[in-house]
């Protein structure tokens, strides 16, 4: 079988010996390892590894500039950073990162998303190893990043609260008239009708950006088509269950 080959890059030495220490074996190569931005465009360059994993935060020069430095080159790069603020995560991803992952990560989640580009399966995602109640909502984030929801409208807060309570209690979903509607509606002192049309106006925005394919990439299968959306319940759900399924 043929190895997987990485070149690694981050500014911290400790965690560029635990990288080393994870992709050391049967199945990878690691051809290289830097803390340096220029030296990581050269290797790139001279070696065209299958995977580059860097960090954004760099010696002498960041993560951009080595995505813009090497985007006529065959690799396939994964952004791993404790950044995560969402225009570093767009620019990343816009300048063709296939996947930016939020420190701390699961190890065993980083290698199937390796699996997944280098097999072609997926396209540029957001990943996070959800644990904490801070890195789920920053999930939810970046997961509305991908699928086009934008941060200003009303029924962002109110999509991305239903999504939480959706995870805490998945049986809310079967009552979304009668508790989620109106659990929300308590929160953010409003109506219910109106938490409904702000997040059926959220999903509607979503879909008239165009970006079906990332939705369908997001849930690794075709689910929709440019000409059908989700109800409020059936996007809610989801993405919840997707979060419940990668360990939210």
């Amino acid at each position: 079988m043929k190895k997987t080959s990485l070149i690694l890059a981050d500014e911290d030495q400790n965690n560029l010996d635990e990288m080393i220490k994870n992709f050391t074996s049967d199945n990878y190569e690691i051809l290289a390892t830097t803390s340096d931005g220029e030296e990581l465009i050269n290797l790139i360059k001279q070696f065209k590894p299958d995977v580059t994993i860097m960090d954004i935060v760099l010696k002498k020069c960041d993560g951009f500039k080595v995505l813009e430095s090497v985007k006529d080159v065959k690799t396939n790069i994964i952004i791993q950073s404790s950044l995560s603020i969402d225009g570093f995560i767009n620019k990343a991803i816009s300048l063709g990162a296939k996947y930016y992952c939020i420190k701390p990560f699961d190890i065993e989640t980083l290698k199937d998303r390796i699996q997944d580009i280098t097999s072609e399966k997926q396209q540029a995602k957001v990943f996070f190893n959800a644990k904490t109640p801070n890195q789920i909502e920053e999930k939810i984030t970046n997961i509305f990043i991908t699928v086009g929801i934008p941060a200003h409208i009303k029924g962002y807060q109110f999509l991305r609260e239903a999504i939480k309570l959706a995870i805490a209690n998945p049986d809310i979903i079967n009552s979304i008239t009668k508790k989620l509607y109106p659990t929300i509606a308590e929160k953010y002192d409003t109506s219910a009708s109106k938490v409904e049309r702000a997040i059926r106006h959220a999903i509607e925005v979503a879909w008239n950006r165009g970006k079906i394919e990332n939705i369908n990439n997001l849930f690794g299968i075709k689910v929709y088509s440019s000409n059908e959306k989700p109800t409020n319940g059936e996007f809610i759900a989801l993405v919840a269950d997707k979060m419940l399924i990668e360990g939210a």
